[in-house]
């Protein structure tokens, strides 16, 4: 008998710059980009997300299986 799940829990795959580290998180975790900055430990105003060539605002949908880039825009000096 097969012991898999009866489904596929989504991830969303997130390149996180400049360390250039990719994670993979569930999707039930991050409904938006908002709660996505937060899981990461990252201030909203410290930050770029993006989905595509698309910029994203904190209020926008994560969706499922998405591929997200999060870009730190802050100065280190």
């Amino acid at each position: 008998m097969d012991q898999s799940l009866p489904f596929e829990i989504p991830n969303v795959t997130v390149l996180l710059q400049p360390e250039e580290q990719v994670l993979e998180i569930p999707r039930h975790k991050v409904k938006n980009v908002k709660q996505l900055l937060k899981y990461l430990g990252i201030r909203e105003c410290t930050a770029l997300v993006a989905r595509g060539r698309e910029l994203l605002t904190p209020d926008r949908a994560v969706l499922p299986h998405d591929n997200l880039l999060v870009r730190k825009v802050t100065s280190s000096g």
